[in-house]
């Protein structure tokens, strides 16, 4: 049994067929903590109000989040837009149940961190939701390919792999290129005194550091390679060399003395 002091779950969609409850009931088995979050899309409404679909998985989940609330975890539930109908309740505590649209966290590395599912700052859920509907019922087209996809790779014994999650990711791609969604992701923490954001929204984890535009994980390889060109590029032009070798310098002694984790190729 592994112990933690926060989990944080986004975008289960109980309530459609896609949903992987079996996986999360089998996950939540695995930890303990003191804090839960659970960023967005816990329940899918928008299935749900076109199709009842609600199996005995989905019921058991929903049992197993209360009854950790019961055992003393602090569960943080954060709507997102498949579930934005808990919205109308407002900031509302049902006994260890805290219902909240943000809420701020402080890490382990004392740095401040805003919650929140991430849907606030998407340009098509806001401005054009008609388009977000249509989207929507492509990705459940995509999930019956999922379902053969999936049975498939289990058949020959290839790990899950999900069609719909990797679709969704590179339409989500081009609609961020316009609505620049991390970008006012990272705007809202500052206005809020925040080092950062933990979100869901888009089926897709990263690490991804707004102050020089690099995910973590492209940012720590180029400074293990001593790539000052590809950081100095990615900071742009409003910064110069000299800040850029800094730049590759932090993350440098990070990796050297095991702070600042890195995976090899």
């Amino acid at each position: 049994m592994n112990y933690y002091r926060s989990v944080f779950i986004s975008d289960v969609h109980l309530g459609t067929k896609m949903s992987q409850s079996t996986a999360l009931l089998e996950f939540i088995k695995t930890f303990e903590c003191e804090r839960l979050y659970l960023v967005g899309d816990i329940i899918d409404g928008w299935a749900m109000s076109k199709t009842f679909y609600w199996p005995q998985e989905h019921n058991d989940v929903i049992q197993k989040l209360l009854r950790m609330a019961r055992k003393g975890v602090q569960v943080y539930y954060l709507p997102g837009n498949h579930d934005e109908f808990l919205r109308t309740f407002g900031d509302h505590v049902f006994g260890s149940v805290a219902l909240v649209d943000h809420i701020h966290h402080r890490g382990l590395d004392g740095k401040d961190y805003v919650v929140m599912h991430g849907d606030q700052f998407d340009a098509v859920i806001n401005n054009m939701k008609w388009l977000a509907h249509i989207g929507s019922w492509a990705y459940d087209v995509s999930i019956w390919f999922n379902i053969l996809i999936a049975r498939i790779r289990n058949w020959l014994k290839l790990p899950y792999w999900s069609l719909s999650a990797w679709a969704k990711y590179k339409v989500k791609q081009a609609v961020n290129f316009i609505g620049d969604f991390e970008s006012n992701l990272s705007k809202f923490a500052r206005t809020r005194g925040a080092n950062g954001i933990i979100c869901g929204h888009i089926h897709h984890p990263e690490d991804m550091d707004r102050s020089h535009g690099m995910s973590g994980t492209k940012m720590r390889q180029a400074a293990a390679d001593g790539d000052i060109e590809e950081i100095h590029k990615h900071l742009g032009p409003s910064f110069s060399r000299q800040e850029a070798q800094q730049h590759m310098d932090k993350f440098r002694a990070g990796i050297s003395d095991g702070s600042i984790p890195l995976k090899r190729k």
